[in-house]
């Protein structure tokens, strides 16, 4: 069957230069092993499946796959898909979008193309074992003093959050795959110099890097909105990080992915970016 496909680029305004997501716009009447195949076969972190909703608030349902699994949520996923739900006709029923998935409903908020979404809230937070700690600094090639602060970053994917102090020597790393196998951790430091744009833009204040279990080993994710959100909350919260702020992620890759995160005046995190359409037409599945 011919179904709509659109593989978006997020967290970019440029083609190329962020995280793309491969979003198929009928998924009715897949089965979540044909679902699961043509994620593994597209070779991206991941890829949606645009399906009708069950909730009457919902604009859309959506599942999302990573090679190997299903996710209840993921961050580049969720903007690419409204992004494409959006740039192939589809109407939300309220100012915000609503998008439905395994952690419930999602709101989107739209700027202009800018889309940002609230963050799920954590489900799990505090500091990691020293265990752990000790883990993630031998797989990093670092000292136990390196880390300078660390915590629990799970709102769907099980995130570990490390925070060292240079973005130098954050860009420098070459994890050891096997001695974090089975981990997913997401490294944040603050950039040597925030960058403003201009006086509308928050400044670029943190260089953020993100690692998980792929089916050829360690993968490194180039633009992580899910990640960039449980840090969001992390860093904020703790005040780490100031209230609104852009984050770089993908640097070490050849990417530009920049991500705004904010905190608004009642305490939900938001988490957006650009999306553009890089490729359009049908999928045989």
């Amino acid at each position: 069957m011919n179904r709509t496909f659109a593989q978006v680029d997020v967290f970019t305004a440029t083609p190329y230069l962020g995280n793309p997501v491969a979003v198929v716009m009928d998924g009715t009447g897949l089965t979540c092993a044909q679902m699961q195949a043509f994620t593994d076969w597209t070779h991206l972190s991941e890829a949606t499946f645009v399906l009708p909703p069950t909730h009457p608030q919902a604009d859309y349902s959506l599942r999302i796959f990573c090679p190997g699994r299903e996710l209840p949520f993921a961050g580049h996923p969720t903007l690419g898909s409204c992004h494409a739900w959006l740039h192939f006709g589809g109407v939300p029923k309220g100012d915000d979008v609503v998008q439905e998935c395994g952690v419930g409903l999602v709101h989107i908020r739209r700027q202009g193309q800018r889309l940002s979404f609230a963050a799920p809230p954590l489900r799990r937070a505090g500091p990691l074992s020293e265990d752990e700690v000790g883990r993630i600094a031998h797989g990093l090639g670092l000292n136990r003093e390196d880390i300078l602060h660390h915590a629990w970053c799970d709102n769907g994917p099980q995130w570990r959050g490390v925070m060292l102090a240079s973005a130098s020597r954050l860009l420098s790393l070459k994890p050891d795959a096997q001695a974090l196998a089975g981990l997913e951790v997401g490294l944040v430091a603050p950039l040597d110099l925030a960058l403003t744009a201009n006086k509308t833009e928050p400044a670029e204040a943190f260089e953020v890097r993100a690692f998980f279990p792929g089916l050829g080993g360690l993968t490194e994710d180039p633009v992580t909105g899910s990640l960039n959100a449980a840090l969001g909350e992390w860093l904020i919260g703790a005040g780490l990080a100031p209230t609104r702020y852009v984050a770089r992620q993908g640097t070490a890759l050849g990417r530009a992915g920049r991500v705004e995160v904010r905190r608004d005046e009642k305490g939900q995190i938001w988490v957006g970016g650009d999306s553009v359409v890089c490729i359009q037409g049908h999928v045989v599945i």
